[in-house]
């Protein structure tokens, strides 16, 4: 059936495309044979253009000024009279009728470099408008801004964008995020390249620029904070971005640029950092050729290579586990791995005797101690005390050799003036750490996209697949705890280590029944000299049985290892029409799209060791929107309704006002909604993580492992584990004062996981002042309903009301007793902020801009769930610079800052301390050569940071870029 699926939905496309082809043939009205001649001049220096875009107005056709600045436009389809566009980078737009066959257009443009308030976004209503005008808030990053952003990449340089925070996993490893909920995995954000949704179907986020264009070939970035789902569907809840690239008609020749940089500058070796500064390299080179305006191809290939970020942080993640000892025995460090084997001592003294039983078979001579050993566990001198295996640092089983290797290429063929055909291919391939649920390499990850479209002057159809294979990457904690395991096993290294602590007492002559009264110091020497013992001939890293071990779990699948085996595929098909040639009295648009998720993990992320899970999704919108009041008030309003096989249907609305109160002065009002389906591992997950098993939300998964039977929720369990720890005695697991710390997990578990809303309301103003200064507000309150989150539980061994001593099983949790489960919190929840940011250019050329950021959470989720709002309440981002110093030197300065917040996540924990960074680069163009030489860092000051918890600490990047551009004006 799964194939069925999507054989019908490819088919579905084939003729959709044919269709539209024969209706776009059939009703081409061929005009006359017109060719328009002309030059193009820099009005300041009177040099001539290149790269100047000539695009019929209303159409798709055009062409570009050559190497003198001229140029040549024929079309036989267009009637007279007819408008052409004159535009390039950093020069103000003029528009040119042209009334006659052989018309000659010489004209001059002028620098636009020190104007503000001209751009021209489409994601905010997905037509082409104003940004002054825009019916919600909304930034534009272009391609001047890449070109001079101070940040070591384009992508980095999004998180200085208002409203924007931006989370590192990896050196080249970004997840972007808006008005809070943030997370190292945002599946409430949905990121855009060239139109096509560029998350990985498996980890169902976007993989930040892992398979994006490279700083050559990016020609704009959108971004829009807050729900968007009225027009882009599931999943648009805390904003989108679009990422378009550079038309190989519009941008032609051959560009490239080197890179060389270094980090790790004064590393902290005491944490494992490397010693000394490492180097960091990266180079990209781009072609394009457009043939008589009708076909043009363009190439762009990148790769980067760099030490990654260290994960350092070594706190406890469970420090109620220590009691009155100096140190804890059951210590779970952050970025160590293998301690995820952990267990109550008193339990391990059930099994001792079954294990002396084997160590006197081998060796008589044990049977003359082993009476006072049995002695001492008869009274209980085993203390109540978790213990966990002595881990292995991240350091020592992760690969840090960060690199990464892009190809992003396309076909383009216009079919007439008015209808234009593309392949677009874009691939990324690489070795990077993602934080998750747990730390996880991914080791030569590859996701490609395939992208055929169809566009008019009036409509799309477009259809891709996104093809995403796990290659070599596995779960940085799995290999830890099975080389531990491989080495020794858990039931024997723990029988090990209580065995020698009973020794100590016996040998330190410690009377029967008195050794839980011993000092904490002396009850920490035993403990200290247990592990010893116990971790006599451990694997060390770095000696050949250690690589080996490591190896060997890094390539054996998950359960037997840490590797993934992943082939998720995605297809996605979508059309948009706008009746603008047809209705004149308002602007409707209609749109629709259909997608199917194809998962494929082989058991190792979903639970489809059997066969295929495929999942269906459908969605149509309608769009309307009118001016009135003399074109003072713009109405807009629009509807959406999609639909998951597994839920209910969702209806997206939105509407919003946009007036002009002024020249360039507009006051917004918007009311959005917007929704986020469940995950596909919010649905289908069914993964060991090692101290708990991950399950999706539908009710096939928790049935599977009967999960909810003597089952209480985890928040309960930490409460009664710390009580029991505390009182430091047998008993104490069968008080009944302790056991009424347990809450029982409600009467058939927890409720499906269904889709989760947001209503949001939206006020801003955005205007003029002059020419020189844009301001920009606004203020948002959002409400949430359904969200979506984990909910943990963890198993008794029975019924704990017939006999207590069923609770010992839930002192320590594993894979086979606590589950993390999807479902939904019936609370409301509300959020709100604000933000500001101003634009202003001083004279000479230099430019000051700045925003301040505002988010806050006004009611949170309770104790009973992790808080995941992870957003800093105040942020703050300002910039300086000047592009032409001089004629040729150029610089930028950014300066950000964010307040300190709490980060919770299923992997970790903790405070992030507030932070402030500058990044800095000075330019120097080489005219002569078509190059520019920049030097710049980002964190020049190489303040050390984080940005999420169980996330790596950063530090500065200085690097030395040279790029060459053919058509460099």
């Amino acid at each position: 059936m799964e194939n069925g699926y999507k054989q019908r939905s490819l088919w579905l496309f084939i003729r959709l495309l044919g269709l539209l082809l024969g209706l776009t043939y059939g009703s081409v009205a061929f005009g006359q044979n017109v060719m328009v001649k002309g030059s193009v001049l820099d009005a300041d220096t009177e040099e001539p253009l290149v790269g100047v875009n000539i695009i019929i107005k209303g159409a798709v056709t055009g062409t570009t000024t050559n190497i003198n600045g001229s140029f040549i436009l024929r079309t036989s389809n267009t009637d007279l009279p007819f408008t052409l566009l004159f535009s390039a980078i950093g020069y103000e737009t003029k528009e040119v009728e042209v009334t006659q066959e052989n018309q000659e257009i010489n004209l001059s443009l002028g620098s636009k470099t020190n104007v503000l308030g001209q751009e021209v976004v489409v994601s905010a209503s997905r037509v082409a408008e104003s940004i002054l005008e825009s019916p919600v808030s909304i930034e534009k990053m272009d391609v001047l801004d890449v070109q001079n952003t101070s940040a070591d990449t384009y992508y980095k340089h999004i998180g200085n964008m208002k409203g924007v925070d931006m989370t590192s996993s990896s050196i080249n490893f970004q997840i972007v995020n808006a008005r809070g909920f943030n997370s190292t995995g945002n599946t409430r954000f949905v990121q855009m390249i060239d139109g096509m949704d560029s998350q990985a179907p498996a980890l169902n986020f976007p993989v930040g620029s892992l398979n994006g264009p490279s700083d050559l070939d990016v020609e704009s970035v959108e971004l829009i904070p807050g729900a968007a789902s009225a027009l882009y569907g599931a999943n648009a809840f805390n904003g989108i971005l679009l990422i378009n690239t550079k038309s190989p008609f519009e941008y032609q020749g051959l560009s490239a640029f080197a890179k060389v940089g270094v980090n790790h500058i004064s590393p902290n070796t005491g944490e494992g950092e490397p010693d000394g500064a490492q180097p960091m390299l990266e180079g990209a080179f781009r072609y394009a050729k457009a043939f008589n305006n009708k076909f043009a191809f363009k190439i762009g290939v990148s790769y980067s290579r760099a030490e990654d970020w260290y994960g350092t942080e070594m706190a406890d993640q469970n420090p109620e586990r220590q009691g009155d000892l100096s140190f804890n025995p059951g210590m779970d460090q952050v970025h160590a791995y293998g301690d995820v084997a952990a267990i109550s001592m008193p339990l391990v003294g059930f099994q001792l005797p079954g294990f002396w039983d084997q160590v006197e078979a081998q060796d008589p001579s044990f049977g003359q101690i082993r009476p006072a050993l049995e002695e001492r566990l008869e009274a209980g001198d085993l203390p109540n005390q978790i213990v966990a295996r002595t881990p292995y640092a991240e350091k020592d089983l992760a690969d840090y050799g960060a690199e990464n290797l892009k190809v992003n290429t396309a076909l383009h063929y216009r079919i007439t003036d008015n209808l234009e055909a593309s392949y677009t291919l874009n691939f990324g391939s690489g070795t990077t750490i993602y934080t998750g649920a747990n730390r996880y390499a991914l080791s030569n990850f590859t996701i490609q996209q395939h992208k055929l479209e169809l566009t008019g002057s009036n409509f799309f159809l477009k259809g891709y697949a996104t093809i995403e294979n796990s290659g070599d990457s596995y779960i940085v904690d799995a290999v830890g705890a099975a080389i531990n395991n491989d080495w020794k096993a858990n039931g024997q290294w723990f029988a090990e280590y209580a065995t020698a602590y009973l020794t100590g007492l016996v040998t330190g002559g410690i009377e029967p029944g008195t050794a839980n009264a011993l000092p904490a110091s002396a009850r920490g020497n035993l403990h200290l000299g247990a592990r010893g013992f116990a971790d006599q001939g451990r694997l060390m890293p770095g000696t050949a049985g250690f690589e080996q071990a490591k190896s060997k779990y890094q390539n054996s699948f998950i359960p037997n290892g840490g590797k993934f085996d992943d082939k998720t595929l995605f297809y996605h098909y979508e059309g948009q029409y706008n009746f603008q040639n047809e209705i004149k009295f308002v602007d409707l648009q209609v749109g629709a799209a259909y997608r199917l998720f194809d998962l494929n993990s082989n058991g190792t992320i979903f639970g489809d060791a059997d066969s295929d899970i495929t999942i269906q999704e459908y969605g149509a919108f309608v769009q309307a929107g009118k001016k009135i009041l003399n074109d003072k008030l713009k109405l807009l309003a629009s509807v959406r309704y999609d639909k998951n096989e597994n839920f209910d249907g969702q209806w997206s609305p939105r509407a919003s006002a946009v007036l002009n109160v002024g020249k360039n002065s507009f006051i917004r009002g918007s009311f959005q909604t917007g929704f986020r389906n469940p995950s596909t591992q919010g649905q289908h997950i069914d993964l060991d993580v090692g101290t708990l098993r991950i399950l999706g939300g539908l009710p096939p998964y928790a049935e599977r492992y009967n999960a909810y039977e003597n089952a209480y929720t985890l928040a309960s369990v930490n409460r009664y584990v710390a009580k029991v720890v505390a009182d430091g005695t047998t008993s104490a697991v069968v008080d009944p004062a302790n056991l009424a710390l347990l809450q029982p997990v409600q009467e058939g578990g927890f409720d499906p996981v269904k889709p989760e809303q947001i209503k949001s309301f939206e006020v801003g103003y955005k205007g003029l002042f002059g020419t020189k200064m844009m301001i920009d507000v606004n203020y948002y309150y959002n409400i949430y309903n359904d969200f979506i989150v984990q909910a943990q539980l963890r198993k008794a061994a029975g019924d704990i009301s017939v006999n207590p001593i069923n609770a010992q099983a839930l002192l320590v949790g594993s894979a086979a007793n606590t589950y993390q489960i999807y479902t939904n919190l019936n609370e409301e929840l509300k959020g709100q902020g604000a933000a500001l940011g101003v634009q202003y250019s001083l004279p000479k050329g230099f430019y000051l801009n700045g925003n301040y950021n505002w988010n806050e959470l006004i009611e949170g989720l309770g104790d009973e769930y992790l808080n995941e709002f992870n957003t800093p309440e105040h942020k703050v981002n300002l910039g300086f610079g000047n592009r032409k110093l001089t004629d040729r030197i150029g610089f930028d300065i950014h300066w950000r800052w964010q307040d300190a917040f709490r980060w919770e996540s299923s992997f970790s924990k903790g405070n992030i301390p507030a932070y402030s960074t500058i990044d800095m680069q000075v330019s120097y163009r080489m005219k002569e050569l078509k190059s520019i030489l920049k030097l710049g860092g980002s964190n020049i000051f190489n303040e050390r940071y984080i940005q999420n918890y169980g996330g790596p600490t950063i530090g500065a990047i200085y690097y030395l870029s040279i790029t060459f551009d053919e058509l460099m004006k």
